[in-house]
């Protein structure tokens, strides 16, 4: 028997059962779609993480002080005195807090940070119009702010904020700047802020010292280099007592992150499959019942020249058509699943491996558990078979 009568052959008799061949099928279309869908959600998540740190920099150090004794923060001064130590190429104090910001009768509660001019390069953040902070700003204690695309449309709708006045606190500052629009990270929303020069902050928040650093690195490869120098200047500040401060590592919670991420897809991944091993049960169980139906045809067969090959060949034919069948169906609908999961702001990622994977695994599901349906009706005897009623 050729090949192509085979499958001809299996394709009759599976039209032969429509509605037992799409409940087999099920399984398989299920654990195939599971398996690429939830593959693809772990890429998105994945791609969405690396974007949002992306943006903040994978060459960046953030410090963080909370103190020891008397002596819970760092001076302005000693802050900046940071960005001197060896692979620091740049560094941006920060201090921070919430107040109420009013225009007209708008009035947001809304976060504040206090900023020096290196913030922009430190933090890549920039402005879209007006200007940035500048370090005669800083010096002279001005009362000016750089605004945010989410405050600014909560204080000023769609009017342009430069130039305009506006309270924090009661206290009024000239908006110089909107500020590009940052969209989310893992902390929140990077547009519903204000920036200002850190020593009108200070006064503003009435903060008495320097609590939060972020330090740039020379390089990717300078940035051990430059948490080494970090963390052994902070150690003689504070006389060892390192719980005083904690040093993130931007490049460090990236990789934990995406490990994270990917463990948990793997897993999920590994549950989804299952569904594929139910499925392969399936085949099997419905290819058994299937030589048990058909044993006087297999007997007929064989009475007139067909081959113990012939009829393996024609039942494993059947199995893998059904899984073939299956595994394209799966692939349909787990694209459907990406659209729509797109659609309602997940990210979902399709990637050509792993629809490749999963479709070869469902073949492989068909040649499994269908070899013993195939081998039990090639076994059979001419002779007992057309004595079976």
């Amino acid at each position: 028997m050729h090949f192509s009568q085979g499958v001809r052959m299996a394709w009759k008799s599976i039209l032969a059962n429509k509605l037992r061949t799409v409940l087999t099928m099920l399984g398989i279309v299920i654990g195939v779609a599971s398996v690429i869908t939830l593959v693809a959600m772990g890429n998105g998540t994945k791609q969405d993480v690396e974007e949002q740190m992306a943006g903040l920099g994978t060459n960046l150090l953030s410090v963080t002080i909370s103190g020891r004794g008397a002596v819970s923060s760092l001076t302005l001064e000693e802050a900046e005195a940071l960005g001197g130590l060896e692979g620091v190429a740049s560094v941006s104090p920060i201090v921070s807090g919430n107040v109420q910001a009013k225009y007209k009768t708008e009035n947001v509660n809304v976060s504040v940070e206090g900023i020096t001019a290196s913030y922009e390069n430190v933090r890549e953040v920039h402005v879209q119009s007006g200007r940035y902070i500048t370090g005669i700003d800083v010096e002279y204690r001005q009362k000016v702010a750089l605004i945010g695309t989410g405050t600014a449309e909560d204080l000023f709708g769609a009017a342009d904020p430069v130039g305009q006045s506006i309270s924090l606190n009661g206290n009024r500052y000239k908006v110089v700047g909107l500020l590009e629009e940052q969209g989310s990270s893992l902390g929140g929303s990077n547009d519903d802020k204000i920036l200002v020069p850190i020593s009108s902050g200070s006064r503003l928040l009435q903060s008495t010292g320097v609590r939060s650093v972020y330090l740039k690195a020379a390089d990717d490869a300078s940035l051990e280099l430059a948490e080494l120098s970090v963390e052994t200047e902070l150690t003689k500040k504070f006389r060892g007592a390192d719980n005083s401060y904690t040093i993130f590592n931007q490049a460090d919670l990236v990789e934990t992150i995406s490990s994270v991420s990917t463990t948990l897809t793997n897993t999920l991944t590994g549950i989804a499959g299952i569904s594929l091993l139910v499925g392969g049960i399936g085949i099997m169980n419905i290819m058994l019942v299937s030589v048990t139906e058909r044993t006087r045809e297999i007997g007929i067969r064989k009475s007139i020249g067909a081959k113990r090959k012939d009829i393996l060949l024609q039942f494993l034919l059947e199995a893998l058509v059904i899984s073939g069948l299956s595994g394209a169906v799966g692939v349909g609908v787990s694209y459907a699943a990406a659209y729509f999961l797109t659609q309602s702001g997940t990210t979902a990622v399709m990637t050509w491996d792993t629809i490749a994977l999963s479709f070869i695994f469902s073949f492989v599901i068909g040649i499994t558990f269908g070899i013993f349906p195939a081998n039990k009706a090639s076994r059979l005897k001419p002779v007992d078979a057309l004595r079976y009623d």
